[in-house]
């Protein structure tokens, strides 16, 4: 990285992984560049109630667990992003997957993670597939001529009043059936803001209470944030129940329950999905830099009377060789190291700073890393 970008922390991290560290400084960077294509349909490794393929993959040693590994971040990356988080992640394939096989909204993600693949199973009942199921009172106001079964990919900020003001005119100023011109204008708005139909000429973009359904949070997960916070928090979280069909795989493999090393925690996505799949959490270390997400994560802890240890930390940058010993001391080692890394200089979304693993915050994926490869380290100097 540039001079004023962050840069890498060189400390036993990495000096423990010299050799692997040299093998990813000398790839070509024609090889760096190489488009990683996403598959369509986009079902990773397999979804529910699509029909089930046989997967079979060979992990490096390096990578083998436990304790195992769950990383996840935006599918639609820069060119050679996704190939560069993978020479990192022990050259193990992203499983893409879109969760709109898993709810009623699009959510294109990329999982690199060391998890077995048979024997995977999805949280009961199935969570509704589209809008009319997730959202039944819109139905009685959707016009025909709004094709729409499910919503795009849940964002961090949503349509103003003026954007909804304007398309209520629109239609008011449309005598009969609105214009072809108008209509995809207003479908367009819609499908870009994820507005639904309150009423005969009116749209409005989803309540917080409606995108905590819809990405598999308890009711009121957020509540007692600002609406702003409460945007904010769920366009950053993980769909519950992609990552819980995933993780199901560790329920029989941890009847006694799991240590946990949460990294970008959130809102605490992953907890709430080892929590629905029945995995008692013993210990969980949650980095989150929000305070109002730590904040929501520990009403959740309370709210659902967990009786394990969770333990909170501010910035990934904190997390140490030496607390990871501390931890790994108290609790006997880590089962799951779990996060996503920040987005922002990934999304397409982002026109400004799209620097990809080079901006100020996604090159936050090195800390994510960083941190794996200590505890990988340390537990197996143990073992």
């Amino acid at each position: 990285p540039k001079d004023k970008k962050r840069k890498f922390q060189k400390d036993n991290f990495w000096s423990k992984n010299k050799k692997f560290d040299r093998k990813n400084e000398s790839k070509s960077k024609d090889e760096d560049h190489e488009v990683l294509h996403l598959p369509n349909p986009m079902v990773g490794f397999g979804v529910p109630r699509e029909p089930f393929h046989v997967v079979r993959r060979t992990l490096p040693e390096a990578a083998i667990g436990p304790p195992f590994f769950y990383y996840e971040n935006v599918a639609l990356t820069p060119k050679g992003a996704w190939n560069r988080i993978k020479s990192f992640l022990y050259e193990i394939d992203p499983e893409f997957v879109d969760s709109k096989f898993f709810c009623a909204a699009a959510r294109k993600r990329g999982y690199i993670h060391n998890l077995p693949l048979e024997n995977r199973f999805p949280i009961q009942p199935l969570p509704p597939l589209t809008i009319f199921e997730a959202l039944p009172g819109t139905k009685k106001w959707w016009p025909s001529w709004d094709k729409r079964e499910q919503l795009n990919c849940i964002l961090t900020c949503i349509g103003s009043a003026q954007l909804t003001d304007r398309i209520r005119l629109a239609l008011e100023n449309s005598n009969t059936e609105p214009s072809l011109h108008v209509k995809n204008y207003i479908i367009g708005q819609c499908r870009k803001w994820n507005m639904v139909w309150t009423g005969k000429t009116r749209v409005a973009p989803l309540e917080p209470d409606e995108i905590e359904l819809i990405m598999g949070y308890p009711i009121y997960h957020t509540r007692g944030a600002s609406r702003v916070e409460r945007y904010k928090g769920l366009g950053n979280a993980f769909q519950v129940d992609t990552v819980a069909y995933h993780l199901s795989v560790l329920k029989n493999l941890y009847p006694n329950g799991m240590n946990i090393l949460s990294l970008f925690s959130g809102i605490g996505g992953a907890e709430i999905a080892l929590h629905k799949l029945g995995i008692p959490l013993n210990n969980v270390v949650s980095v989150e830099k929000s305070m109002v997400c730590r904040n929501i994560l520990q009403g959740w802890w309370e709210q659902t009377n967990q009786k394990g240890n969770l333990v909170h930390l501010s910035d990934v940058q904190d997390v140490t060789l030496n607390k990871l010993n501390q931890w790994i001391d108290s609790f006997g080692g880590f089962d799951l190291v779990i996060g996503g890394s920040p987005c922002n200089n990934l999304a397409g979304g982002n026109r400004r700073t799209r620097d990809g693993l080079e901006g100020g915050h996604s090159s936050l994926f090195f800390d994510y890393f960083r941190i794996l490869d200590g505890v990988k380290n340390l537990m197996k100097n143990r073992s």
